[in-house]
């Protein structure tokens, strides 16, 4: 069997994974996925057909398997549990609590549809990865708080929740969320704040009561990316120019404090922010490496900058 026909059976094995994995697939969708035009599609779901699977829908719309259909348990790849087994891992050490018993069950059916040599595979080698983790753990007072939000989102509900801010304050609000992200060692919602009337984010573990109420709602608000630098607040732009040795110590934390472009220049990099803290976050981060980096806008920032230098150096004095 040459490559052309093993290439096209892996695709043709995949194509049927996802149709049992999603309601409905696109065949644009999959021609993006697996790099061959659209009329190749047409002719793997065709190979599908003539296989005895019986697939609903026609091209220009989408495909789905006939309602009821099962298909013998999926077999995996030696490089698929082993990436479960890492996944694994990761879940254990930076999932969010009210999730990690629901993805511990979901393991152990995983586990229990594995070939044997598998399991063997698995018990020789999860000992031997870990994942260090020296992050706090912040504790919720609610069991199951993202299970909820999720299934607010998939339905389409509003959710109502009692909230504490960072100093303090406690508010009722209504909300409808977009997504949650991870973010800095903690869990956040964003959501369309019926209150504000405006896009907020919420830290999941200041929340003290959430239910989800009977109230739909039909807004379509896009991806959870598309909100996540909020419109409503105030953003100082910010130009530095770095020095390229430390630029790999700075991957994670640049994003977060309002990167928009950075140009490489004879003299180092030229960072470009648009910064909502200013006043106190922007400044407390860039003293990490002041040394290694120059100010060339707004001259605000140089004056926080000494400012914040000076009381440094009276409590060092």
């Amino acid at each position: 069997m040459n490559d052309h026909y093993l290439k096209k059976l892996d695709r043709v094995a995949a194509i049927l994974t996802q149709l049992q994995s999603k309601p409905i697939v696109r065949a644009q969708d999959l021609a993006e996925k697996f790099e061959v035009s659209v009329r190749t599609i047409y002719r793997d779901i065709k190979t599908l057909e003539n296989a005895g699977i019986p697939i609903v829908g026609e091209s220009g719309s989408g495909y789905s398997l006939m309602e009821g259909y099962k298909l013998p348990p999926v077999m995996f790849t030696k490089e698929e549990v082993l990436s479960f087994i890492t996944a694994e891992k990761l879940m254990h050490k930076f999932s969010h609590q009210s999730l990690g018993n629901h993805y511990q069950t979901a393991m152990d059916k995983l586990r229990s549809v594995l070939r044997s040599s598998d399991k063997n595979l698995i018990q020789n080698i999860e000992n031997q990865i870990d994942i260090f983790d020296y992050s706090p753990k912040s504790d919720d007072s609610i069991k199951n708080v993202i299970p909820t939000i999720l299934e607010s989102i998939a339905e389409k509900k509003q959710l109502s929740i009692e909230y504490q801010s960072v100093d303090g304050n406690v508010s009722n609000r209504t909300i409808e969320a977009v997504g949650i992200f991870y973010e800095f060692t903690y869990w956040y919602i964003m959501a369309f704040c019926t209150l504000r009337k405006d896009f907020r984010q919420f830290r999941v573990d200041r929340i003290l009561k959430i239910t989800k109420t009977e109230i739909t709602f039909s807004q379509e608000y896009g991806k959870i990316n598309d909100h996540r630098r909020i419109a409503s607040k105030t953003t100082t732009k910010v130009k530095l120019l770095v020095d390229k040795k430390i630029m790999g110590y700075l991957v994670n934390s640049k994003s977060y404090y309002g990167l928009i472009s950075e140009n490489e220049t004879e003299d180092g990099i030229e960072m470009t922010f648009e910064t909502e803290w200013i006043d106190e976050g922007f400044p407390r981060w860039l003293i990490t490496f002041a040394d290694y980096a120059e100010i060339l806008e707004p001259e605000l920032l140089k004056t926080k900058m000494k400012n914040l230098v000076q009381k440094l150096s009276e409590k060092l004095s």
